[in-house]
């Protein structure tokens, strides 16, 4: 009997693993033909070791590995994916000094000539007025140049060099499946001047399709007064600021000025709010199109993003992949709702870029 038992037993797990099933929870499978994968990495803050917040007290080396887990699982997995491009949307750091930034750049090292990519300026990648001067020196435009799908990056003439420029706000041009696009990183609470340029390179490309990374957009709509208000408050487009003082822009306010007023712009993808975090939001703009806002935040603990865009069905199918388990996301775990993690959302990529309105 315990033979026969041991024999159904071995036989239900290789059934398993022939579907695709997993033991441990939902496993990944292959886009379809014609598909392809955007990633969206959300905010890297678990460091571990000597000097972090979360174990200040630590003399271990310092570590991240839930970042080295999204990096490698990306790596290994861009020909099964089919992922044409990747972008983490800020706080790449959790502390803004040398020896964090030294190993955020060692993880990224491992997409670097790899798969197209780019990188958004969260408020823990800079001090509160702006200054980015140590993205600036891992990350300088520089960096990425050579790069054909590099479109380049926001420049000033101002004395203060350390804010906004040089990489701080950049974009990318690649294009998947015949679709070409145009990708804008844009940091925490973009100034004026920032929104500007971006409208410009908009309006530029206005025949690719528009994704814009952003660190701050979806969350409570205004600043809790209180630590539960993270939780309880009510949620949609922030209209608080955390960086740049009087410059910066809420992301109520970033909407107005920019999102809103192109009609090529699809989605806009953040993160920042752990305790929300995924949320989502379809605003019509100016044009007539919606504009899909999307936010995922895991605290660090393992998920990320994949946007699986499936023209021949117009559909995007939103996936939350956890790198470190190795399966879908599909418990109760997280703040947010289930369905807030597995969803598909309709995007006309039979039609024109400027036209693509479900």
């Amino acid at each position: 009997m315990n033979h026969l038992r041991l024999t159904f037993a071995r036989a239900l797990v290789a059934t398993l693993f022939a579907l695709g099933v997993s033991l441990r929870g939902a496993s990944l499978d292959v886009p379809p033909p014609g598909a392809f994968t955007i990633v969206v990495i959300p905010d890297t803050q678990g460091y571990r070791g000597r000097a972090t917040k979360s174990t200040p007290e630590s003399t271990a080396p310092l570590t991240n590995p839930v970042f080295q887990n999204h990096t490698r699982w990306i790596a290994e997995n861009i020909r099964a994916q089919n992922i044409v491009f990747v972008s983490h949307v800020g706080d790449i750091v959790d502390i803004d000094n040398a020896e964090q930034w030294q190993l955020a750049r060692e993880c990224l090292d491992r997409l670097h000539g790899v798969v197209p990519y780019g990188l958004v300026v969260g408020n823990h990648d800079m001090k509160n007025n702006g200054d980015a001067t140590l993205f600036q020196r891992f990350f300088p435009a520089e960096r990425f140049r050579a790069f054909p799908w590099y479109g380049g990056a926001y420049t000033h003439d101002r004395p203060d060099q350390h804010v906004s420029a040089n990489n701080a706000n950049s974009y990318q041009l690649f294009t998947a499946a015949g679709l070409d696009f145009v990708h804008l990183n844009l940091e925490c609470n973009a100034p004026d001047d920032v929104l500007a340029w971006a409208s410009r390179i908009l309006t530029k490309y206005a025949a690719r399709r528009a994704l814009v990374s952003t660190h701050m957009d979806l969350g409570p709509l205004n600043k809790p007064t209180a630590d539960d208000g993270f939780f309880k408050d009510p949620k949609g487009r922030m209209t608080w600021v955390k960086v740049h003082g009087k410059r910066g822009n809420s992301p109520a306010q970033m909407w107005e000025k920019l999102y809103s007023k192109h009609a090529n712009l699809a989605f806009v993808f953040s993160g920042d709010q752990s305790r929300t975090t995924a949320m989502r939001v379809a605003a019509q703009g100016s044009m007539g199109n919606f504009v899909h806002s999307l936010l995922s935040d895991y605290t660090s603990s393992g998920p990320l993003r994949l946007y699986r865009f499936i023209p021949a069905e117009n559909k995007v199918r939103v996936i939350t992949f956890d790198t470190t388990k190795r399966q879908l996301v599909e418990n109760t775990g997280y703040v947010a709702d289930p369905a807030e993690h597995q969803f598909t959302v309709d995007y006309a990529m039979s039609e024109p870029a400027s036209r693509s309105i479900p």
